[in-house]
């Protein structure tokens, strides 16, 4: 099975947090991330940039249009995101402990959302619907 993990962080927090507390957390990031690779489990991973920067599309009005984002007012933000190959949940969940917002950042709020995923092509497909 497939998962996609959203890596977190709350945006209050990270804007007040001591840019030392910041620094020495983050240094941390690259060998927790290469244990992360190293498990053989890791399909994708990235990091988003800044909220500013994002757009937003949406249908309106029968058009398409483009605003600035992100478009949900929230506490926290997507600041990644990996993709992993689990055989279950629980298996995923051990995998995606290796990821350093499982343990280092609680301060700066962060954490990981983990969804299960499947591909369009390995979704099974609905019958057709019946015609007039």
């Amino acid at each position: 099975m497939k998962f996609l993990c959203l890596a977190y962080y709350d945006v209050e927090a990270l804007k007040t947090a001591p840019k030392d507390e910041v620094k020495a957390t983050v240094s941390q990031c690259p060998p927790r991330d290469a244990a992360l690779r190293a498990s053989g489990h890791l399909l994708a991973q990235a990091s988003l940039g800044i909220p500013t920067a994002t757009r937003v599309i949406r249908p309106r009005r029968g058009r398409k249009t483009v605003l600035d984002g992100p478009f949900t007012e929230a506490k926290e933000l997507v600041g990644g995101f990996f993709i992993i190959e689990a055989r279950d949940m629980d298996h995923a969940v051990e995998i995606a402990s290796l990821h350093p917002a499982a343990e280092l950042g609680e301060s700066m709020g962060w954490g990981i959302e983990i969804w299960p995923i499947s591909r369009y092509d390995e979704i099974e497909p609905r019958a057709a619907a019946p015609t007039s």
